[in-house]
């Protein structure tokens, strides 16, 4: 799919505008200097998973970048499922995200007006089949920075480059993607799904103190809890890897995946992973869990 030719209608400052003709300009601060936060939400069987908290999260990554949405967040919503409604798909990606315009073209972007989009496209799981057959992740020499140097709870566009950085690094090696290590050289994420690891009936996942703390990762320890298994978060040293027998990433582009190798570390143990897959699936189609 090439996203400059995308089909269909998309929400932009208040009106739908065909998506061809929804355009800014190449002198835009948020472009230049990455002052853009976003939204990534899907809808399954027409329904918008946790559309509320993820346009919740939305509002504070705004307010963390310092600027304010000139919309609330109720009109957020509405329009998310205008743009849904509009494309005509039961299952599909949602993008809604705020950027600084064109006023200034300098570090201080305080004259800048604020713009919003929402654009919706079908799309299945980041990994397509490899989410239940497993993927592979190499380990980047990119890390997640020190809270101090970044707005790490915001959803922001400037937070991104190192990974795109690392998973080209990972593909080019082979891989379908990469751990990223944080600034103290403790396990963090991948490059755009958290991680969690399993032994026997525990499930261990690092704290979120300087990546995103993931919707879909709140999901999944939620599930986890219900299940009243054993949930650890706590800090993960890289060495640990060898006595983990299960690991899976969790993001809303890629769902729950299975992960089967990290390096030179293989996990053979998918019991765990597959069925928070298996609740995971029947919780966002809205179907009960037996547990």
């Amino acid at each position: 799919m090439r996203f400059d030719q995308l089909d269909g209608y998309i929400w932009y400052n208040g009106s739908m505008v065909a998506a061809p003709e929804a355009k800014l300009h190449v002198l835009s601060h948020g472009l230049h200097y990455a002052s853009l936060v976003f939204e990534g939400l899907r809808a399954y069987g027409g329904n918008i998973f946790k559309l509320e908290e993820h346009t919740a999260r939305l509002f504070n990554s705004a307010q963390l970048l310092d600027f304010t949405i000139p919309y609330s967040e109720e009109v957020i919503n509405e329009s998310c499922r205008k743009v849904l409604e509009v494309l005509g798909a039961d299952n599909a990606y949602i993008r809604p995200f705020a950027w600084r315009g064109s006023e200034q073209m300098e570090i201080d972007g305080t004259q800048n007006t604020i713009h919003v989009a929402i654009a919706a496209w079908e799309w299945s799981n980041l990994f397509g089949e490899k989410k239940r057959n497993g993927i592979r992740l190499d380990v980047s020499d990119w890390r997640r920075p020190d809270p101090r140097t970044a707005p790490h709870q915001s959803k922001a566009a400037g937070l991104y480059m190192i990974c795109t950085l690392a998973k080209h690094q990972a593909k080019l090696k082979g891989y379908d993607d990469a751990l990223m290590l944080d600034y103290r050289g403790l396990i963090a994420e991948a490059t755009g799904a958290n991680i969690f690891f399993t032994k026997g009936n525990e499930v261990h996942t690092p704290i979120a103190d300087c990546f995103l703390n993931g919707i879909t990762r709140k999901t999944i320890i939620e599930l986890v809890t219900n299940r009243q298994m054993t949930l650890q978060e706590r800090p993960i040293r890289f060495d640990e890897l060898e006595e983990f027998t299960g690991c899976f990433l969790t993001g809303t582009a890629a769902e729950v995946t299975i992960v089967n190798e990290i390096s030179h570390f293989v996990f053979r143990d998918n019991s765990i992973a597959n069925m928070l897959l298996d609740d995971y699936e029947k919780h966002v189609n809205m179907h009960p869990i037996q547990s």
